[in-house]
């Protein structure tokens, strides 16, 4: 029997908090990105490679390589959305397409990426301060939830609330009740082109949420949920049978014309066989040309 392969994490960490504030370092002395690495390694043993990148990291540590060498990427961040570079973004969103799983945690709400795979504002009802938390699983079969007590509960925490600007989720598995009366739907997922997404909202940078081992069990759940099912990683594209007629009248195309095609509407041929020809467009779509 073929051993499975350990599932490939990358922990992407903002990094800001940890250089900036005293407090974030006093509860985090490794770092966000370091706590939750570590806590994922625990859980998941040797299921798992872990490495955690940083965004002040050449491209954000997110370069294509270590992208193609990452099965699941964890991503948190708060305080400095807007410098994430666009580019990096959109490396990240063809990555996730193509089959990569993300797990986007608390604050990871209003990132460029998660905003962008979502399509919305992903706006929330929001208070700081010591609130008590109960994580509430309304899902209970479903892989994430197992192993996790209902409720989780978090002692002190700060509160997001409703209503929650995001798309009516895949999954709905967690839901916070806070000591305000507030709600959160703070356990999605969402699915996009071939790759699976979890959200999870505890985790503010002031509180000791990544050295929970409940917190870290919904997360590492969460790894192998998102994981990619797909030998191998290819965003849904575009596939056009050239020929005409029916049947055994059809009359087949030519790679000549394919092409010809191609140059003719400026597409990019990204690769070809006698029977196949892979155009790249203008605007970054995918067709295949089946001869």
């Amino acid at each position: 029997m073929t051993e499975k392969a350990p599932i490939r994490v990358t922990v992407w960490g903002e990094n800001y908090h940890e250089r900036h504030d005293e407090s974030v370092q006093k509860l985090y002395p490794e770092g966000m990105h370091g706590a939750i690495a570590s806590g994922l390694s625990k859980a998941l043993g040797e299921a798992v490679q872990v490495r955690w990148v940083t965004m002040d990291m050449d491209e954000h540590g997110l370069t294509d390589e270590v992208l193609a060498e990452t099965d699941v990427l964890t991503w948190w961040g708060h305080w400095v959305h807007q410098n994430v570079d666009d580019a990096i973004v959109e490396r990240v969103k063809q990555q996730v397409l193509a089959g990569m799983g993300l797990i986007v945690l608390h604050s990871g709400h209003h990132s460029k990426i998660f905003r962008t795979l979502m399509g919305t504002t992903c706006n929330l009802r929001w208070r700081g301060g010591a609130n008590r938390e109960h994580v509430w699983t309304v899902n209970p079969t479903h892989p994430i939830a197992q192993g996790v007590p209902n409720p989780l509960v978090l002692p002190s925490h700060e509160m997001y609330g409703e209503f929650f600007d995001i798309p009516t989720p895949d999954d709905l598995i967690f839901i916070s009740a806070f000591d305000g009366g507030e709600a959160f739907r703070g356990g999605c997922t969402f699915r996009r082109g071939h790759g699976k997404i979890f959200y999870f909202s505890p985790g503010d940078q002031e509180y000791p949420i990544y050295h929970d081992t409940d917190v870290l069990r919904v997360i590492a759940n969460a790894v192998e949920w998102v994981a990619p099912a797909l030998p191998q990683r290819a965003a849904p594209e575009v596939t056009w049978k050239k020929g005409k007629g029916y049947a055994d009248q059809q009359q087949e195309g030519s790679l000549d014309d394919a092409l010809a095609m191609a140059e003719r509407h400026g597409l990019e041929v990204l690769e070809h066989t006698d029977r196949r020809v892979k155009l790249k467009g203008a605007g970054g779509f995918v067709t295949s040309v089946e001869l």
